[in-house]
């Protein structure tokens, strides 16, 4: 048994890690090119209407997938906390004295003998079946 808690192998864990992640990287990248370039063609007065008014929304698109990467964070932080506060439960080892115990069970189905609709046993059903189907053969005279 591993020291390692099951939470390192699950894959929905690092789904939830690394689409984090990179949700927080892309919008990090997006907020930060769009700010620039905003910033640089206002100051040096080359800005026009799509640069301004575009790069607003796409500075704001890239806040949101910011916030996203941190909540995703938070959640993979949690789940990690939570899983290291639940003690998992110890496989139980059975370890067997001898295994000679075993003939001295009494199995029921020793005793049991089917019976028919009459009655009678199947085994003596099917020995009176062979005597009637032996009478009913006809024997052949010995040859002398």
């Amino acid at each position: 048994m591993t020291a390692r808690p099951r939470l390192v192998r699950s894959v929905p864990y690092w789904v939830l890690v690394v689409g984090s992640v990179a949700a927080g990287g892309v919008g990090l990248w997006l907020t930060l090119d769009k700010l620039g370039v905003m910033t640089d063609t206002i100051l040096d007065g080359s800005a026009t209407g799509v640069e301004v008014y575009v790069g607003q929304s796409w500075a704001v698109l890239g806040s949101i997938l910011i916030g996203a990467g941190l909540i995703g964070l938070a959640f993979a932080l949690t789940l990690a906390a939570g899983a290291s506060l639940v003690k998992r439960a110890e496989p139980v080892v059975v370890v067997a004295d001898s295994f000679d115990d075993v003939d001295d069970i009494d199995d029921p189905q020793d005793d049991f003998e089917p019976a028919t609709a009459e009655g009678v046993t199947a085994d003596e059903a099917a020995l009176d079946a062979d005597v009637a189907t032996a009478a009913d053969e006809e024997v052949p005279p010995a040859k002398s």
